[in-house]
């Protein structure tokens, strides 16, 4: 029971790990747009660019309703990463230590 637990938790860890670099990409994608050094009327660029938006957009737009952006640059992306990691640093190995001792031999 232990050995599926600790996969559950794996398999968490990956996904936040995922998200976390999908944000990274799409903060440096936005900006990219931005300083026009790329093009959304490209076929690719906007598959991609649309694809990041609409995986982490559920969880940056929670944020980006509470804190404001700071001189026009959204910070919440930033506030989002750090979240993420105290999730995977504190709470998934607190719940998975707890989980296996629950769980029977």
């Amino acid at each position: 029971m232990a050995a599926i637990i600790g996969f559950v938790f794996f398999i968490l860890n990956s996904l936040l790990s995922l998200l976390v670099w999908a944000i990274i990409i799409s903060a440096i994608l936005s900006w990219l747009v931005a300083f026009d050094v790329i093009n959304l009327r490209n076929r690719f660029v906007y598959s991609v660019a649309h694809f990041l938006e609409a995986v982490t957009r559920p969880v940056l737009r929670p944020f980006q309703r509470i804190i404001p952006t700071l001189g026009g640059v959204d910070i919440s992306p930033i506030i989002v990463i750090l979240v993420i990691y105290g999730i995977q640093g504190y709470l998934l190995p607190a719940l998975r230590d707890f989980l296996i001792g629950l769980a029977p031999f």
